[in-house]
């Protein structure tokens, strides 16, 4: 058995199978091996039950600025494109209508704002300004039983992609294991990483294994093996766990309320399930957890290894808690786990997408959720909301890509540069292949084919 390679990638979720692929694929590296801890790969944060299903372009996360709703962009379509080039048949993906919904005067003349003088319409040449008929047409239920008297405005856009980023990390090491430098192995746990003259030992419960550049794309497991490694001391994490509740045949996309810039994931939408598109999921809810993966409590031990019990930490987490407007959003989140009394309290959020929606019709879904690792920097006491990369001596630790795995390929894209520099330009990675791969198929407005692809959208919904 191999024991020594080029490149090996801890976790096999969507970041490091999307690495996988881009390596594997578009450089010319000579051995790559990609370990997982879990009988399969993409069973954790990456399976479709655990996230939101979301492919995010920017358009309508109203947190947005301009500059980064220019930089998901790409990622975005970077991935889309991935998936109309591999999943033709939409196995593990669809395109749906995807709106933000503006209610009331204020929130109207907000997305009115966004679109002409923020710049969004031109940046997003699919995206238009819809109103009360046009917004019926599309979602019928976002309309219905609404006061006729509230003011109603859209951002919509057929760029409405909805995904099993599990089954994607899949797609991303089939095509990946086709090539003959490549091993994957399931079912094999990453216990240490230790810097050698050489590069790094692997060790693993089959025995240890050497690379000369490894990237750990383990989630929040990247930071606590950093810090083993003496990085990112100056960072630990705030667990978020985020949990859904389900309806059924509300909604034919995917239907967002603005954002608030503070707290980007404190805003609920409704979404048709990627696999059965009578099934609506709102949320996500979002709760403080001290674990780094949901429901595991042996996990438990691994947060408090990455949180360090320090006094830094202990000041960081105050100051953040201490906020007026994070606190409240905290302990409201509390509520809605609780058995009866959460779906209640949440309701309102889910009336704001579909007014008719009645307590008999919201349950709340369990054994969906993951957690999501929030960056938090000890030496400002601050919140961290972007992508948290650590770029050490041969090695790279991915804790957490933003926003989540729809830059999962621009974030690989930047690795694989990264990982041919480490190697001392021995190698080099073709990115115009990899751009033909994958961006080079997505639909763009003005296509040929373009009027096809959104009819046969509209014809899915």
């Amino acid at each position: 058995m191999e024991r020594e390679y080029d490149l090996i990638i801890v976790g096999g979720g969507i970041s490091g199978a999307s690495l996988l692929y881009t390596v594997a694929k578009f450089t010319d590296v000579e051995d790559v091996a990609l370990f997982e801890k879990e009988s399969d790969v993409a069973a954790i944060n990456s399976h479709h039950t655990n996230n939101s299903q979301t492919l995010h372009f920017g358009d309508i996360e109203t947190n947005y600025t301009l500059e980064k709703a220019e930089e998901v962009k790409e990622g975005a379509e970077l991935l889309a494109g991935y998936l109309e080039h591999y999943d033709g048949d939409r196995e593990f993906h669809d395109r749906r209508s995807k709106m933000v919904l503006g209610v009331g005067a204020e929130e109207v003349r907000q997305l009115e704002d966004r679109y002409h003088e923020e710049g969004f319409g031109a940046l997003f040449p699919k995206l238009d300004v819809i109103g009360r008929e046009e917004i019926r047409e599309h979602e019928p239920k976002v309309v219905e039983g609404r006061d006729p008297d509230t003011e109603l405005r859209a951002l919509q856009t057929p760029d409405g992609y909805v995904v099993d980023y599990g089954q994607t990390a899949e797609s991303f090491v089939e095509q990946a294991r086709e090539e003959s430098n490549v091993d994957v192995f399931t079912g094999t746990e990453v216990t240490d990483v230790t810097e050698t003259a050489s590069g790094y030992t692997v060790t693993t419960g089959d025995g240890p294994y050497d690379c000369e550049v490894a990237v750990v794309a383990a989630g929040s497991h990247s930071l606590q093996i950093a810090k083993n490694l003496g990085y990112g001391e100056d960072k630990v994490l705030l667990p978020v766990a985020g949990s859904f509740f389900l309806a059924e045949n509300f909604l034919n996309g995917k239907v967002y309320t603005l954002q608030m810039k503070k707290l980007p994931f404190a805003a609920v939408h409704g979404d048709a399930d990627v696999h059965d598109d009578s099934i609506t999921r709102f949320g996500p809810t979002a709760k403080l957890v001290p674990t780094l993966e949901r429901g595991r409590v042996s996990t438990v031990t691994d947060f408090l290894d990455v949180f360090g019990l320090n006094a830094a930490a202990f000041l960081s987490y105050a100051n953040i808690l201490s906020d007026r407007v994070l606190l409240p959003y905290v302990l409201r989140n509390l509520v809605y786990d609780v058995p009866n009394v959460g779906a209640r309290a949440f309701l309102p959020h889910v009336q704001k997408v579909v007014p008719t929606a009645t307590l008999d019709d919201v349950e709340r879904a369990e054994g969906y959720g993951g957690v999501r690792p929030q960056i938090v920097d000890t030496s400002e006491k601050s919140l961290d909301m972007g992508e948290a990369k650590i770029v050490g001596d041969d090695i790279i630790f991915n804790v957490t890509p933003s926003p989540g795995a729809s830059t999962c390929l621009k974030n690989a894209m930047r690795d694989a540069h990264q990982v041919v520099e480490f190697l001392d330009g021995d190698y080099e990675f073709d990115e115009v292949a990899f751009r033909e791969d994958t961006i080079e198929h997505f639909p763009r407005a003005g296509d040929a084919d373009e009027p096809e692809r959104v009819a046969a959208a509209a014809d899915d919904d």
